[in-house]
């Protein structure tokens, strides 16, 4: 549930304020007697230790900030809309799309609605960048995700165009505007994504930047540990299925030797599963307190960063 408001609320808010405010949520959940996790993090609830992985591949900055804004991005229903003034999204988009063949665009260019039309149409994901603080009336539809099924096909109406709409296109706005007004009737149609690189935000890239020169055996060991922790979920989720999949077909599970003997391995590799998983926890404790001893170095250079 927290989740679900931090996507749709809070995406336009520094990460100070991110957490100040879902704090006082979990205190709100408490106070009304909700059962609750405690402490929240976006990350942990939604976070997919691969696809944060290879967001990070594709130039996403390592800082936690950054990550929940891309949790945020790939979870929201609505198109988003980066406040990103240093350009790390839109670095980020370019080259995490380039695979699929992005389509990038401003309003000011005159042949942008022919583009967008080829890209709805065969499926290519959209960046839309340097935008003001006005839209194009034109996109309108777009934005209010305007999809209508014919038959067998989803259509759009862009201008006067009506057109097929691939499930797989992908549209993203970005502006380098530092503190930019948008009025409600456009925010309630986008998600605002403030990827404004803050004092935390920077100290924590930096702090990657810093373990991996100075201390790289360090962060292979917490890549690995990531990697082997997210198989682990995997296979737990195969035993799970493997179980729900006899006890669904078997009508007398205690006569049934096979299902049995599928139960029995189930448990050994859970179990196993269960010991990898908690030495891995201690592990990456020990990591997280060695990464600390250089946390002095990234808050001086990010103080320095923002002092000039």
């Amino acid at each position: 549930m927290i989740a679900a408001g931090m996507i749709a609320y809070l995406g336009a808010f520094t990460s100070v304020y991110r957490s100040h405010l879902t704090d006082q949520w979990v205190e709100l959940c408490h106070s009304k007697e909700i059962p609750n996790g405690g402490a929240f993090s976006l990350k942990g609830v939604l976070g997919d230790p691969i696809a944060i992985r290879s967001w990070q591949l594709s130039g996403l900055p390592s800082d936690d900030f950054s990550t929940e804004n891309a949790i945020i991005t790939f979870n929201s229903r609505r198109w988003p809309l980066f406040i990103d003034p240093q350009g790390q999204a839109n670095k980020w988009i370019r080259t995490f799309y380039k695979e699929r063949q992005v389509k990038i665009m401003k309003f000011t260019d005159s042949n942008y609605l022919k583009i967008l039309e080829v890209a709805i149409r065969m499926g290519y994901p959209f960046l839309m960048e340097n935008v003001q603080q006005e839209m194009d009336p034109a996109i309108e539809p777009l934005l209010q995700k305007q999809i209508v099924k014919k038959g067998n096909n989803w259509t759009i109406k862009i201008g006067d165009a009506i057109m097929e709409y691939d499930k797989n296109f992908t549209y993203i706005m970005a502006t380098k505007l530092r503190n930019p007004h948008y009025l409600p009737e456009v925010s309630t149609k986008v998600t605002l994504i403030n990827f404004m690189i803050t004092k935390e935000g920077l100290s924590d890239q930096l702090l990657g930047i810093v373990v991996a020169l100075e201390n790289s055996e360090l962060e292979t060991k917490k890549e690995a540990l990531v990697i082997e922790g997210a198989k682990n979920k995997d296979k737990l989720e195969e035993i799970e299925n493997q179980i729900l999949n006899v006890l669904n077909h078997s009508k007398d599970i205690l006569g049934d030797a096979k299902g049995i003997q599928i139960l029995q391995n189930a448990k050994i590799l859970s179990d196993d599963i269960s010991k990898k998983q908690e030495a891995a926890e201690k592990t990456e404790k020990e990591i997280d307190e060695a990464r600390v001893g250089y946390r002095p170095v990234a808050d001086q250079t990010s103080g320095l960063f923002f002092c000039i």
